[in-house]
């Protein structure tokens, strides 16, 4: 019977501890197949950037309007649709002006008959006056009525100029390729001069513009390329110009590539503005491990893999860097044998 005390205090012992095992709290390393290719871990230099944040803007964007006072009788495109260079988007109602235009250019016609008679009259006073049938006063008559005539011409061609521009202004075309952003009419509406009637957004290329302190913009120039991202996309962009935007802060502005328009414009975007170089220690991305909010690299121990949270921080050109959780000497299995 002595011999059975130890042994049911043991099989207490270990009940209790089952007990405590129903516990589900996730440990900070869980053991995990070795399905990639290990690799040591060593300290390397990078460069040091300072991360800002701004917004991804459509480097040409027009919101296009009118100065007529006019209907709108035609809207040919909807939000989303793509458009040419020229492209006819919305006509107004501009049949007053077409009878305007009538009426001026009848008075070119009119104008344009006077002086080519005036140009003749002219020619015949002239011959005249060479063989003294003709007095220096008529002369004088004639050619005072052709240059009020040509003056009449003039002035009938730039009405007819005038009215034809305003009557342009009836049809409202696409400046530059792109895609139509806001349709703000609908056939029917009244358009009034200045009003807004459609943006056409370009977002061929973007512009980030952030903004940083002094000490954070020194060295950068224009030409710079800095890294970055457009949404949760990583980008390489070119600084186009670092402006003082106020008391001790300065707007950097990068142009960022996009022709299969990937990127959206109007998304949070970031630009990371180089510091100098300092030591860090990186892992390719493939040995990254992503559960919820956690992130983690799967190491090697004494031939055991296991999952190691850790804290990450700047992602460049395939590597990420890790702040925590990690040191050199550490060996991490990368996904598909990256390095």
């Amino acid at each position: 019977m002595r011999k059975l005390i130890p042994v049911a205090g043991t099989l207490l012992a270990m009940l209790a501890l089952g007990a405590c095992g129903g516990d589900e709290t996730p440990t900070p390393a869980e053991r995990l197949p070795l399905d990639g290719t290990p690799v040591a871990v060593i300290d390397t230099v990078i460069v040091d950037a300072f991360d800002a944040s701004g917004v991804a803007e459509p480097v040409r964007a027009a919101t296009l309007s009118t100065k007529l006072m006019a209907s709108v009788t035609t809207v040919l495109v909807h939000e989303g649709d793509r458009v040419a260079s020229g492209q006819l988007l919305v006509r107004l109602d501009a049949r007053d002006l077409d009878a305007k235009l009538t009426q001026v250019e009848a008075g070119l016609a009119a104008a344009t008959a006077v002086y080519d008679d005036a140009v003749v009259q002219v020619g015949r006073i002239r011959a005249l006056y060479a063989d003294s049938a003709a007095t220096r006063a008529q002369l004088d008559q004639a050619e005072t009525g052709l240059v009020r005539a040509e003056a009449a011409v003039a002035t009938a061609s730039a009405m007819a100029a005038e009215l034809a521009a305003t009557a342009s202004y009836a049809e409202i075309r696409a400046p530059f390729a792109g895609v139509v952003t806001h349709r703000f009419v609908d056939p029917g509406s009244f358009a009034a001069p200045g009003a807004p009637i459609v943006t056409v957004e370009d977002a061929g290329a973007l512009r980030v513009s952030v903004s940083a302190a002094p000490d954070a913009v020194q060295g950068l120039r224009a030409g710079t390329a800095v890294n970055g991202t457009v949404g949760d996309v990583p980008v390489r962009g070119t600084v186009e110009g670092v402006v003082p935007s106020g008391p001790n802060l300065y707007t950097v502005n990068a142009l960022v590539p996009n022709p299969k328009g990937a990127l959206l414009s109007g998304s949070a975007a970031t630009l990371a503005l180089p510091r100098g170089t300092r030591r860090a220690i990186v892992v390719p991305v493939g040995a990254v491990v992503r559960q919820g909010d956690l992130t983690g690299v799967r190491t090697v121990a004494q031939g055991q893999p296991s999952l190691r949270w850790v804290k990450l921080g700047r992602t460049t050109d395939g590597v990420v860097e890790v702040l925590s959780g990690l040191a050199a000497g550490d060996t991490v299995v990368v996904a598909g044998g990256e390095r």
